[in-house]
């Protein structure tokens, strides 16, 4: 589209960033919007690259909804006097509302030999995987039989070496904490996911953290283990949590923790500038998670379109939920809350070894806080409604066991 430099009207609403908060919202809001996203592409939901780096969805399958106006460019300076934003074609796009949805950076751990001096690209062999980019430069390297590291156990980690398996890779899985997906999951359904990953050929090592890279002409050829061990390689995928991306509102002198602080209105220190998504920090929380992102893009539109009207954004209570497929016996997770218990807290389970299903909640109070579902998710929805809900539980002075019946109570 035609950059707009100054003349003309200023959009209403200038949206910085094409993931997936950034496309709801400019979907939302129609002709009002601009959206400015760096990425070459249309834009895609993220959430579905695992599935797209696995083979079982085409790139083009996981496209949003086009917005109207779409300048593909790097927002380089918001200028907050002149209420305009400097771009790295040389754009300079005026808005009367701006919205920050930057998102969010992958970790890159602290490995030696990751950057060797004066290096800035990661090295041969070496993957990020967080753009639709990462995902079809590794989707082009995989091969069946290659050798694959995934540095990091957590969500990404878990679904990263997944897809790789899939795609016929000799996968390890190195993760530094006691367990997988150790923010989901509690140690029992953790040990049933790295079950399942080890019937998908995946070497699992947890407690193992890794201490550097080898090179081997300007690619990674090995993995060094902190206990010395060295794990040969073709792939290294670095799955290690990411960072909410606030370069652009921190220089432009606005409020930033972890992520950009914002109020119930989703609105920075400047009434004029809004953050949504990966790189917003409402209530003291950046949980950088697709739900979140997708119920502020809603939560500001209403904001926007019928200001005198619409609720304030109370925040997210995110459910994870994932498939992990085996041709046998595929495997259903689904998370959510406070998995780990406190000590004066009530903890319901039952699990069918012969079955591979586990279920479990964790009740504080009155109060469902949190549970853990595997391989049968029929009771996943009357739980997620009763935690959202955060209302008191029935008080018959019985344990609520209704809670883990195969329709939660209903």
């Amino acid at each position: 589209m035609t950059s707009h430099r100054g003349k003309g009207p200023a959009p209403r609403v200038v949206v910085v960033g094409a993931g997936l908060a950034g496309a709801r919202l400019a979907a939302r809001l129609g002709t009002d919007a601009l959206l400015i996203g760096e990425e070459p592409y249309a834009p895609y939901n993220r959430v579905l690259l695992t599935d797209v780096l696995a083979g079982r969805l085409a790139a083009e399958v996981i496209t949003l909804p086009a917005p109207a106006a779409h300048l593909r460019t790097r927002a380089e300076r918001v200028d907050r006097a002149e209420r305009v934003v400097e771009c790295a074609d040389g754009s300079r796009v005026p808005y009367e509302t701006l919205v920050l949805a930057t998102g969010a950076n992958p970790v890159l751990p602290p490995l030696r030999g990751l950057f060797p001096p004066g290096a800035t690209e990661l090295p041969g062999g070496v993957h990020a995987f967080r753009t639709l980019d990462d995902c079809l430069a590794l989707s082009a390297a995989v091969t069946p039989g290659c050798r694959a590291v995934v540095i990091g156990g957590g969500l990404l980690g878990v679904c990263a070496a997944r897809a790789l398996a899939d795609r016929g890779a000799r996968v390890v899985l190195a993760q530094q904490g006691d367990r997988l997906m150790e923010r989901q999951l509690d140690p029992a359904a953790s040990d049933l996911v790295r079950e399942h990953l080890t019937r998908l050929g995946v070497e699992v090592h947890t407690q193992c953290r890794v201490r550097g890279l080898r090179q081997h002409e300007g690619a990674v050829t090995s993995v060094e283990l902190a206990d010395g061990f060295v794990l040969d390689t073709e792939l290294t995928v670095l799955a290690c949590g990411v960072r909410p991306r606030v370069g652009l509102a921190r220089a432009a002198g606005l409020d930033v923790r972890r992520g950009v602080v914002v109020d119930d209105a989703l609105r920075t220190g400047d009434p004029r500038v809004h953050a949504i998504g990966d790189c917003a920090e409402h209530a003291g929380r950046a949980p950088c998670l697709a739900a979140p992102a997708l119920d502020q893009a809603d939560a500001l539109a209403a904001v926007l379109t019928a200001p005198g009207t619409a609720r304030p954004y109370a925040g997210t209570r995110a459910l994870t939920r994932l498939t992990l497929p085996h041709a046998e016996r595929p495997l259903d997770v689904a998370a959510f809350g406070e998995p780990d218990a406190r000590p004066d807290d009530d903890v319901l389970r039952l699990a069918d070894a012969t079955r591979g299903t586990y279920r479990k909640v964790v009740v504080r109070g009155d109060r469902l806080v949190g549970g853990v579902l595997l391989g049968d998710l029929a009771a996943v929805g009357a739980l997620a409604r009763a935690w959202e809900a955060d209302e008191p539980l029935p008080d018959d002075g019985a344990p609520p066991l209704h809670l883990l019946t195969h329709d939660g109570g209903h």
